[in-house]
């Protein structure tokens, strides 16, 4: 059945970081207690998400998510061990995974040991390809039930960065992403990310205001403003975060 119909950008704006992360927590928890069947959700990284896999995690939530149901991906991540204090998979592996009762075989995270970064993007696009079934996206079959992502003071989100050659990639699904960041990083690239029946933007301070008012002003120049989901867009954002 085509979604196409329920595509909708909802900019939803709470008092503060906590009530963000509350709201969110609560919105990902409902969507998966109505979705039937297997669900597939994917991760961001950074300081915002932390609070809302910290409310995931706590007892009110986490009594009621179907943890049995759900598949764990990631957006990105830096190309780091997942014991370093820098890695996404270790950021919500330690606020919420180790928290909840999800077995090991339901988390995805991208590899980072052992391997170049390109082998390691080929690797996890190969793993979601054999996840979903599929070669290529289909937008009337999303890849992800719901995807979280952040964005950077730059317009960035998961690691595409500004001016990047991997904005206008088509084709491959998973990229390594080399001299565009301090570290080397693992990305998702649009036609995974836009494979979404649910998208997420979290962002929170006072730092975050003018690339937000960029961002809703149609500044196609941020990688954050060229995410356009199959499904529906959502922008939760604190007082101190939102446009004008």
């Amino acid at each position: 059945m085509a979604i196409h119909a329920e595509k909708s950008d909802e900019w939803c704006v709470f008092e503060n970081a906590e009530t963000v992360a509350e709201h969110a927590a609560e919105w990902l928890c409902g969507r998966a207690r109505r979705h039937d069947g297997e669900i597939a959700i994917c991760l961001s990284g950074g300081s915002t998400p932390r609070r809302l896999f910290q409310r995931l995690a706590s007892a009110a939530i986490a009594s009621r998510v179907p943890w049995n149901r759900i598949h764990w991906f990631w957006g990105d991540e830096r190309f780091v061990p997942h014991d370093d204090l820098a890695s996404n998979y270790r950021m919500a592996y330690d606020a919420l995974f180790s928290r909840v009762p999800v077995s090991k075989d339901r988390l995805h995270p991208i590899p980072t040991e052992g391997m170049s970064p390109q082998q390691a993007a080929a690797d996890y696009q190969a793993l979601l390809q054999r996840y979903y079934g599929n070669q290529q996206p289909d937008m009337d079959r999303p890849i992800f039930d719901m995807t979280l992502l952040g964005v950077g003071e730059d317009g960035h989100t998961a690691s595409l960065f500004p001016d990047s050659l991997s904005l206008q990639e088509k084709r491959q699904w998973v990229l390594a992403v080399v001299d565009e960041a301090r570290e080397t990083r693992i990305t998702l690239t649009y036609p995974v990310l836009n494979s979404s029946r649910n998208l997420a933007f979290l962002a929170t301070g006072a730092n975050k205001k003018n690339v937000l008012a960029r961002i809703r002003a149609g500044d196609k120049a941020l990688p954050a403003a060229l995410v356009r989901p199959a499904g529906c867009l959502y922008w939760f954002v604190d007082r101190a975060a939102a446009p004008d």
